[in-house]
């Protein structure tokens, strides 16, 4: 799986995306060849699937953060796809995750402020298919964020 090279390397990335394969192989104590092969491979085996821009909503005026936990009405054939079909046409909604158990999905939606959050829960949110049940979680602070797996 997984050497002592190959942890470092993604450690790195980890820590700063933007480091070219010179500061890496820097970093790590191995070539710039190396690192490169690595780095192909890690992606190859879909270990690292993306290098991607983290955008801060905050600092571009979304200050309204809400996770809602949705139950469906599971007696529509469809419920699920005609729920997510819907659900990804707001543009507002970060994630759709699914889930087993008491609550079947959970959608993260952002919002200028508290007006633009009514806005949207009552002409978006609300006619969405097939809602059995729906419990909103507004976002206090985070207090940790980590996308990062411990290599």
């Amino acid at each position: 799986m997984l050497d002592d090279t190959d942890r470092r390397l993604l450690r790195h990335l980890l820590g700063d995306p933007t480091l070219s394969t010179g500061d890496l192989a820097e970093q790590t104590g191995v070539s710039a060849a190396t690192v490169w092969r690595r780095l192909e491979r890690l992606a190859e085996q879909g270990i690292i699937r993306a290098q991607e821009a983290v955008i801060d909503w905050r600092a571009l005026g979304y200050g309204v953060e809400v996770s809602l936990r949705f139950t469906l009405d599971k007696t529509a054939p469809r419920a699920f796809d005609d729920f997510i079909a819907a659900a990804r046409s707001v543009p507002e909604v970060l994630a759709i995750e699914t889930f087993l158990g008491r609550v079947d999905l959970r959608l993260n939606v952002i919002a200028r402020d508290m007006a633009h959050w009514q806005d949207i829960y009552r002409d978006r949110i609300l006619t969405l298919p097939h809602i059995s049940d729906i419990e909103a979680l507004m976002l206090v602070s985070t207090l940790k964020n980590a996308e990062a797996l411990p290599v």
